[in-house]
């Protein structure tokens, strides 16, 4: 399959107030900066972004009924502890957590790690990218990071003190005890 994200090395790191101004100059690119610095600029297609809402909605049903906390789209750019700036397909962030930050950190590229992230494989990136991408988000505090590769049929389960897990793509994931009562539907997030 041909992958269309390009990678870029600028000539100094861009802050995150550069990030989202570059961001916003050029809508319908997801921009990333990873650790190093190094720029990814993926373009979002129309199933790309049927799949990361399909996710998003479910997560935000599951959100709205405990109030647990807050759920956020694949707009949505957090700076981790490690220097990046990375956008997953959906995230979630506990309620005290959230709280915690100041309104004016809220309104940017708020620092900090979500502690639930889905990526969802497209044709801007191979699932070894996305599980590197789990990995650092591991490595910054995530609690549970799902790669869901569509065309494979499978899901990869990260969590911080567990081996990786491989799943066939079945009808249904529970995601306790990370959310709890939390069911994902995969076949909605694998047709339309």
């Amino acid at each position: 399959m041909n992958r269309l994200s390009i990678k870029l090395s600028p000539v100094h790191p861009l802050t995150d107030r550069e990030l989202a101004a570059l961001s916003e100059r050029n809508p319908g690119y997801q921009l990333e900066r990873d650790a190093k610095g190094d720029l990814v600029v993926a373009p979002t297609s129309s199933e790309g972004g049927r799949r990361s809402g399909e996710a998003f909605r479910q997560l935000a049903e599951w959100n709205r009924q405990g109030r647990l906390g807050v759920a956020f789209d694949s707009s949505t750019g957090f700076t981790l502890p490690d220097g990046s700036c990375l956008s997953p397909d959906a995230a979630w962030v506990p309620r005290a957590r959230w709280d915690a930050l100041a309104q004016q950190e809220r309104e940017g590229s708020a620092p900090i790690c979500p502690d639930i992230v889905f990526e969802i494989g497209s044709l801007s990136n191979t699932r070894a990218e996305l599980r590197e991408k789990a990995h650092a988000y591991i490595a910054n505090g995530t609690r549970l990071a799902l790669v869901i590769d569509v065309d494979a049929d499978v899901v990869e389960i990260h969590r911080p003190v567990a081996p990786d897990q491989l799943h066939a793509h079945q009808g249904t994931l529970s995601l306790d005890p990370e959310l709890p009562g939390f069911v994902l539907d995969l076949d909605s997030i694998r047709t339309a």
